[in-house]
Order: C-alpha cells, then structure tokens, then sequence
C-alpha cells in the first residue's frame, strides 16, 4: 500500500523517504550519511582498540593464550553469522527502531516490546562499559604522564562520568561534524591498531614462542583449583574466557539504528553491519596475537589480573607503552561517542512507539534533527547502571565484567527474537536487495543456538567469591548482569500483563496511510 507523507524544503521526497514512509515514518531525522558513514559507526562501536584492551584479562584469567588465539577466531565466525542473519532484516526494515521494529513487525506486539527493553538495556550498558573502560586507560595515562597522578578507582569513576558527559555534548552539538567524527574514527582505529601491532612486534627484546601463543593454557579463574585439563576447565571457565570477543565485537545493530539518516540505506546498512564485523574479527585477531606474543613476563601480567596493560608495561619501553594507551584511549573515546549515538537513536525510535515513560520527552528532536533529551535521559541511565563500580575494591574488576555481561546478554537476546520470528515466517517474509536466501535456516539455527549458549553463561559467577555460599562470598564479587537483566524482565514482564498490552500496538504509524487506488474498471 502507497503512502505519501508531505515532502519539505528540507527533506524531499526520494526513494529513501518514501521507503521509510512504507514503514509508517516519516523523516524526522537527518539523512546525511554515506554508505561508509554508517559502516564507520558499527566499526567504531565494536572498536577493536577498546574491548581488546579492556576485555583482555578476562579471556587471559579464563583459559589463557588458547581461549584468544583459538577462541577468537572461533567465537568471530558465530558472530558474523548472527550479523549475516540481522543484515537481511535492516535490508527489508532500514528503521531507527531496528531491532525491536522488526520483532514487533514479524510477530506481535509483545515480541517487540520484550526485544525493545532488552536491545536498550543492552545499549545502555555497553556505552557505559566502554566509557568506563576508557577512563581506565585514561586513568593509566595520566598515570604515566604525571607523578602525582594516583590512579585509584575513585579518580577513574570520576573520568568515567567526565568522558560520559563530553560524548552526551558531542552528540547533541555535534550534529553537523558527527558523520564525519565516525570516518575519523575507522581511519584511527585501523592506522591505530596497525601502529600497536608493529611497536609489539618491534620494539621488545624478545617474544613468546609459536607454541604458548596457540597451545599454553591458564586457569587463574579460582574454579577448580588452577586445572587446565578436566571438565570445570574446558566446560566452564574457558567458555567465560569467550566474553572477550563477544563482548567486543558488538554493537553492531547501530547500523540499524542509523538507517533513517544514511542514504541508500536498504543496502548501505547491510553491507556495513556484516563488513563491520569481518574487519574487526580480522583485524583484532592480528592484534590479539600481537599482545600474545609480547606477553613475556606471564607472572606480571598474572599479578595484574591479566590486564592488558601489564604486557605493555613489561614488554616496551616507557615511551612505546605511553604511545600505545594513548593510542587505545583515544580509540576507546571515538567508540563511546558512537555508542552514544546508536544508544540515543534506539532510546528515541523506542519512545516514538511509546514504549518508554515519558515516551513524549524523549521522542522529541530539535530543529537540528538531534534527539537531546533521549540522549540526556540514555547516558543517566549509563552512569547509574556503573554506579556498583565505586564499591570496587582491587583484584579482578567485577563490576567493570557485570557490565559488560549485561551489554553482551542484553544485545544479543535482543538479536536472538527478530532472527527466530524471520525463520518462523519462512517464505512469507519479503527480503530487501540484500538477502540470505535458502541459507537463512541454517545460518538462522546456528545464530539461535549460540546466543542461548552465551546468554547462560555470561549470567554465571566471574569468581568463587560471587557464589553464594562460597566461604569468601562478597557482594562486590557478585557479576550482577542476572541480577540487572532479570529485574528490567521482570519489570517490563509486570508492565506488559498489568497494563502495557492493552495499549502497547507496536510502531506507531507517524504518516498517514493513503487510501488505495481504485483498481480500473473490466472492459465490458
């Protein structure tokens, strides 16, 4: 059925618009960005310079060389193939909504609604775990740079809501520049990475052998006492240790979620949400491997908790390990200022639906296009889901994984919704220009599998000390990602059967449906 929302003076008419207004919106928001902008935003987000660095350790503790020299690789190719599975639907669905648009479309209401809350969630948590990690790295920079800088874990709370705040103001008066920041971005992260590949290749004395690069194993998790070879090891603690390249190679449904404002998005948003993973599975392996084989002093870096920082700390010189945090910080920053961007579009496209409290305060945009409050009211969100990180007290950053486990099983239960509902539909779904074809049911189950697979690992205990019942139990060691997830489930669950389905349609048209065509009369 035709529709025909009123072109402007600002916004004609073209074949984007008019796609976008098949789907029941009009254009609201800018559509000013290139086919490579809206694969930048996606690469930023995944960023390669920041869950590589800040996620080390956890892959490092939990499984050691083998589960990022193996596991990586391994883990990439299930990803890619979730991506495959959501790059036909922002295909047939280029919307703001995204994720939960096409839940709600494929299915009921209620799918959308639960997909919704989950992929915002998931979008919040991942900013804010990125921006923390970011204050990190910022944190050991100033660090090195200055001799009165401490480095405590209040100082880096507090850089974490500094850097928060400058990526909200970026995002809302930024608008004219913020397309060309993403491009920036990409070119940083690739030149960036390649320069951290070439300073580990180059500049330490010595390296570590092919064989502990892809073979040595670690089990510095607490479970099951050190063991590399029985069942905890293999069925518990290295699946933990995936969290590493699941976490960082996500966010990349913000090709989606930036679909309204890229041109030819039907195609442009495709290509760039599965190329966007491709690169970075590519381009994290090397440098991955590069941290692995300048990883000489294994005690130091056990001491530090596997953090990555320590490989450079002992591996460079001070001037080569300066440059290369500097180098991953200022990564980390370009990644959070996506993240925001992606979040906030999410926050807003969720509220013109109606979905969200205050739903009219949120959806609302200024006369730059920019959705201000929706990206205000995100980032709070960010800042409060981090706030258990000021109760962190040395050892293994807890609340740093907590988070990153709720980004990860937010997102992905998010993915897992739509790509069930497409199999469902089997050939009643209408694919865009860019299709799976016949392959969407294997690569659809595969997708679907291996989210259930994470999903339940990733709300497990990170340390003995967050097992109930553990002598050493500490709620500051708890990985309360089940705790987070569950309670929004639990609330939108109440909110859904107490009164949210009885309003609750799903997207809400924003132009007006033509009434069809008479069809011509037979000729008598």
């Amino acid at each position: 059925m035709a529709t025909t929302p009123a072109p402007t003076a600002e916004q004609p008419m073209d074949d984007d618009a008019r796609r976008l207004a098949e789907l029941g919106y009009k254009q609201e928001l800018r559509r000013k960005w290139s086919g490579f902008s809206n694969f930048a935003i996606s690469f930023s987000i995944i960023s390669i310079l920041a869950g590589c660095f800040t996620t080390f350790g956890q892959a490092w503790n939990n499984g050691g060389p083998v589960a990022i020299s193996w596991g990586w690789p391994l883990i990439s190719l299930f990803i890619l193939i979730i991506g495959f599975c959501l790059a036909e639907l922002v295909s047939a669905y280029p919307t703001a909504g995204g994720i939960y648009w096409w839940a709600a479309t494929m299915g009921r209401p209620v799918h959308g609604w639960f997909t919704g809350w989950l992929n915002l969630i998931g979008l919040v948590a991942v900013t804010a775990s990125v921006d923390y990690g970011c204050a990190t790295f910022l944190n050991l920079t100033l660090s090195a740079l200055f001799d009165g800088w401490a480095g405590t874990g209040h100082q880096t709370f507090g850089l974490f809501v500094v850097i928060l705040a400058l990526h909200g103001l970026i995002n809302i008066y930024g608008h004219r520049i913020i397309d060309v920041l993403q491009n920036v971005s990409v070119w940083w992260h690739v030149a960036g990475a390649a320069a951290v590949v070439l300073i580990l290749v180059l500049v330490p004395d010595n390296h570590q052998s092919f064989q502990f690069v892809f073979t040595e194993r670690f089990n510095n998790s607490g479970f099951g006492d050190g063991d590399t070879g029985g069942l905890a090891f293999w069925f518990y603690v290295l699946p933990l240790g995936f969290l590493l390249t699941q976490y960082t190679i996500t966010g990349f449904d913000a090709c989606a979620h930036v679909s309204e404002e890229t041109r030819g998005a039907s195609k442009a948003a495709a290509q760039g949400l599965w190329r966007s993973i491709f690169y970075s599975a590519v381009g994290g392996w090397i440098l991955l491997l590069a941290f692995l084989f300048a990883a000489t002093d294994v005690d130091a870096i056990n001491e530090a908790g596997g953090f990555s920082g320590a490989i450079f700390e002992t591996a460079l010189t001070p001037f080569f390990f300066k440059a290369v945090i500097i180098i991953s910080t200022i990564g980390q920053f370009f990644c959070g200022m996506s993240c925001v961007t992606s979040m906030s579009r999410m926050a807003y496209a969720f509220s013109r639906d109606r979905a969200v409290p205050g739903w009219r305060l949120w959806s609302t945009v200024d006369r730059n296009g920019t959705p201000v409050n929706a990206i205000i009211g995100a980032t709070l969100a960010g800042l409060v889901l981090t706030l258990p990180a000021l109760y962190q007290r040395g050892g293994i950053p807890v609340a740093f994984y907590a988070v990153v486990s709720v980004a990860v099983i937010g997102l992905y239960l998010s993915f897992i919704i739509p790509i069930f509902l497409r199999l469902r539909m089997g050939d009643r779904f209408t694919p865009g220009p860019w299709t799976l074809g016949r392959r969407y049911k294997l690569l659809g189950w595969i997708a679907v599998v291996e989210i259930a697979v994470i999903s339940i690992y990733f709300v497990l205990p990170i340390v003995p000390a967050g097992v109930p019942g553990n002598p050493d139990f500490s709620w500051t060691a708890v990985n309360y990602a089940p705790i987070a997830v569950g309670g929004v489930l639990l609330g939108v669950a109440i909110w859904w059967y107490a009164s949210a389905r009885r309003w609750f349609t799903g997207p809400r048209r924003t132009v007006e449906q033509a009434d069809p065509e008479p069809e011509p009369a037979e000729p008598s």
